[in-house]
């Protein structure tokens, strides 16, 4: 694209004191009368560029307008590219590591393979993950209205919302946006989406909140949890919770206390245990797990 060629070269100039036409042209795989244009525009908007003729010409910025390449230390720019090179774990291309190359030229020195952090923002539901990122992208550009089917623990239902937000948290992506049937900012978690679809209506926008992803505001807690694991589950404990939520007991076993926000959650997360968790509290629970296991006996007799 042409705005990542204007960035890529202004960006070699802001590093290197002068720069032959030929080598731009070679660098950016166009030609020299494309590369003659392109200084052309970057005069245009402002950048004092100047050309010389002769064997040690060139082109190069006005001395005195650089700006120091030390604006953006090694260390900052790994993390930016780390970041864009997430985004691309998404689609599975490479446009946001070839455009931060751009960004990044003359500055080989940290583009050499030797990122210490690795992001990967896909799931096992890339495939469908990855045209309901773009067509989110899309109505949120295009200010155009998105209509789906979303499934619920309260049931399925069909919502049109006006996006303004593409959100990773919780390891799983959301969209945030104003829902037509509730009148309100809703958050909708993509993988509950289905039938999405771009209606072609489109709105005027409206002032829309940052969204508030406080773990106390999205799950307020509210269920008191105490129950004992054995010493195997002791990883998994670690993994999901963390060290602070258990005590470990003189026989090895793991009693466990946490504040728990769904019910049915939590019903579904001690059972992928086993037989390996005893529920203590809170009873009525317990109770309730105990019919749910008493009818899984029934479907195996």
């Amino acid at each position: 694209m042409k705005i990542d060629r204007l960035i890529g070269i202004l960006s070699i100039l802001l590093q290197k004191e002068t720069v032959a036409a030929p080598v731009l042209a070679e660098h950016f795989e166009v030609s020299r009368r494309t590369i003659s244009r392109d200084i052309d525009v970057l005069c245009q908007a402002g950048i004092p560029i100047v050309t010389k003729q002769g064997i040690n010409g060139g082109i190069s910025i006005m001395e005195g307008f650089k700006i120091d390449r030390t604006l953006l230390t090694n260390s900052e720019m790994k993390d930016i590219l780390a970041g864009l090179r997430s985004l691309d774990s998404i689609n599975g291309t490479n446009r946001y590591g070839q455009l931060m190359e751009k960004l990044s030229a003359g500055s080989s020195d940290f583009m050499t393979g030797d990122q210490s952090i690795l992001i990967d923002l896909s799931s096992w539901y890339k495939g469908s993950l990855t045209p309901k990122i773009d067509l989110i992208r899309k109505g949120i550009d295009s200010r155009t209205l998105l209509k789906f089917q979303y499934y619920s623990p309260h049931g399925e239902s069909c919502r049109i919302i006006e996006p303004y937000y593409l959100i990773f948290r919780w390891s799983s992506w959301y969209v945030w946006g104003w829902c037509c049937m509730r009148h309100d900012f809703r958050l909708f978690k993509l993988n509950r989406m289905e039938n999405l679809h771009l209606t072609g209506e489109h709105f005027p926008g409206r002032k829309a909140p940052v969204p508030n992803l406080r773990n106390e505001r999205i799950f307020p807690g509210g269920i008191r949890v105490k129950a004992l694991f054995q010493p195997e589950c002791k990883w998994r404990l670690i993994e999901d919770f963390g060290m602070e939520y258990f005590d470990e007991q003189k026989d090895g076993a793991l009693l466990f206390h946490a504040d728990y926000t769904d019910k049915e959650n939590l019903i579904s997360w001690l059972l992928t245990f086993g037989d390996k968790v005893r529920l203590l509290e809170p009873e009525e629970i317990r109770l309730e797990l105990r019919s749910i296991i008493f009818r899984m006996q029934e479907n195996y007799q």
